[in-house]
């Protein structure tokens, strides 16, 4: 590995006082290895902020070895400063770019990921899915030692686009620069507009303006998508696709977020889960065909039933066992509960287990370490992810930094989640308007059959209500993060390599025509938070116990939910 120092050193806060009343450590010893080591002090608090910061990475030169070939690549880890239309600097933001030397600018595409949260830095992407290096989970299993062991990924997306991990501020090494505090950037709005300008202040950094360009969004990161790829547009920047990876696109159709319209769409993923730990009647042997088969009767038996219920109309009890051979929950739980929510079927399905939320096929017994924080699946690969970051960041891209590297923030519990007058966000109404922007525009949407905190079928009738044309749907054996299912990230690169050869066929013969092409010339528009950002110490903040268990993703405070 080479590493070189890309651009000056960040400003250290040692000598002019750090954000958010962290303290200064003392003056770290000198590190002559090559790469950068960044004495900046960041912090993820609310209130946190920057004095000032410049623009530094390290730059690395790598290689990766898969199947008895070997490919190189360049590895930037550093900050580029997000500023406004004005050109006043908003926040110095963290990112980790694996790209191709050599490549032509102009054909090669390049790929923003990040995940949600919100308040999750993008670690779980950067090194679960289809970078150049990978953790090793045995995810469903929990068999595997941890720490996780870190390989060359043979499921990367090099061959297709160079990829940009970005960390939302007050995640990774990303922070506000003052007067804006971190939280000036918690909230729909004003998260998709920072993110905004990040990204054009890369394409200006990195002379990308040209390339082909994609967004891959997790989670929260669907929504953000939707409106960040809107708002890139109205700025000039046509994009050439969306991925979204388990997005919550509507959080007013998951009962798991809001309460009042039952917990239909989740049927199907609990009949999959079931499934998988051979309770149903029949245990199926193809999970796609079960998935159609929960699907049809919970949009035309279970769904109608239950609203029946919700309104004071008693089901018949010739529903009880046909939902107990579908799910693997017995027919008397569903007598006394008929809206069954993801939380009482992952305690209720196995006595003594609870099962995952972001995977309903990892259990752990209710008392033990794994099951101790709410969610399996979650712990199982928490603690691998945040010591493999470090450890990448450190040893093998070169960049140091003696500040804790923020794999989730408690950004969630001050998230301004208004959007479009409402008080949750629906963005699907932003992801039409973004396609209508830009006609050769296409979706992905992947999801895991198994995944219990944004089931497959609600991402399936949310994404109804746009273009069907426009949009493919790919639903895989595995979670929320269904690339850590090593069968399934196979079979998901599949998808995604043609998603690419289609839409760069799409940008090779599309014509924007004259109103298109006027859009594409906009210059940036002004940025666009929601209301007027504060500094610090001049908002009275409303505190609140802090509920959230790790990677709580997609999730709301108590106080947003519906009553």
């Amino acid at each position: 590995m080479r590493a070189t120092l890309l651009l000056p050193l960040l400003l250290t806060l040692a000598a002019c006082g750090g954000g958010g009343g962290s303290p200064s450590p003392a003056t770290p010893p000198v590190d002559d290895r090559p790469g950068l080591t960044d004495t900046t002090v960041y912090s993820s608090a609310r209130d946190a902020s920057l004095p000032g910061a410049v623009e530094a990475a390290a730059v690395s030169t790598q290689t990766l070895s898969v199947g008895g070939q070997t490919l190189s690549y360049t590895a930037t880890a550093g900050h580029l400063i997000a500023r406004d239309a004005a050109g006043a600097a908003q926040a110095s933001v963290f990112y980790v770019a694996y790209t191709r030397p050599g490549a032509d600018a102009a054909t090669r595409p390049v790929t923003f990921f990040y995940n949600g949260g919100p308040g999750s830095a993008s670690v779980w992407l950067q090194l679960g899915s289809f970078g150049p290096k990978r953790l090793v989970t045995g995810v469903p299993d929990t068999a595997l030692p941890r720490p996780f062991a870190m390989v060359d990924n043979a499921e990367h997306l090099l061959g297709e686009s160079d990829l940009v991990f970005i960390n939302a501020v007050g995640t990774g090494y990303s922070q506000a620069i003052a007067p804006f505090t971190n939280r000036s950037f918690w909230g729909v709005d004003a998260d998709a507009a920072l993110f905004r300008d990040f990204i054009l202040r890369y394409l200006a950094a990195n002379n990308r303006a040209a390339s082909p360009k994609y967004l891959f969004g997790e989670s929260y990161g669907g929504p953000r998508t939707a409106v960040l790829a809107r708002r890139l547009q109205e700025a000039g920047v046509m994009l050439d696709g969306l991925v979204l990876q388990s997005p919550a696109m509507d959080y007013n159709s998951n009962c798991g977020i809001t309460t009042g319209q039952g917990c239909a769409g989740y049927l199907p993923s609990f009949a999959a889960v079931g499934a998988f730990h051979r309770l149903t009647q029949p245990v199926p042997t193809d999970v796609n065909a079960w998935a159609t088969q929960a699907r049809t009767y919970a949009d035309t038996v279970y769904g109608p039933a239950l609203q029946a219920w919700l309104a004071d109309r008693q089901p018949t009890p010739a529903l009880w066992q046909p939902l107990a051979d579908l799910t693997g929950l017995p027919a008397g739980r569903w007598q006394t509960a008929l809206d069954v929510s993801a939380g009482g079927y992952r305690q209720w399905l196995i006595a003594g287990q609870l099962l995952g939320r972001y995977d309903g096929r990892m259990k752990a017994a209710v008392g033990s370490a794994l099951a101790a924080e709410g969610d399996p699946s979650s712990t199982w690969i928490g603690d691998s992810f945040a010591q493999g970051i470090a450890t990448h960041l450190r040893d093998q891209l070169g960049y140091r930094n003696a500040s804790t590297y923020v794999v989730l923030s408690n950004a969630i519990n001050d998230w301004d989640f208004s959007h479009a007058g409402r008080p949750l966000p629906d963005t699907v109404p932003d992801l039409a308007a973004a396609l209508a922007q830009n006609p050769r525009l296409r979706v992905l949407a992947v999801s895991g059959y198994h995944d219990l905190a944004t089931p497959f079928r609600l991402t399936e009738t949310d994404l109804s209500r746009v273009d069907a044309r426009r949009v493919a749907i790919r639903n895989y054996a595995g979670g929320h993060m269904s690339y850590l299912d090593d069968a399934t990230r196979i079979a998901q690169l599949a998808d995604m390599k043609a998603f690419y050869a289609n839409t760069l066929a799409l940008r090779a013969t599309a014509d924007l025509g004259p109103e298109r092409r006027a859009l594409a010339a906009r210059p940036a528009v002004a940025v666009d938070r929601a209301g007027t950002p504060q500094a610090p110490g001049s908002v009275v903040p409303v505190e609140e116990a802090v509920f959230q268990a790790p990677l709580r993703d997609p999730w709301v405070p108590p106080r947003m939910r519906a009553p």
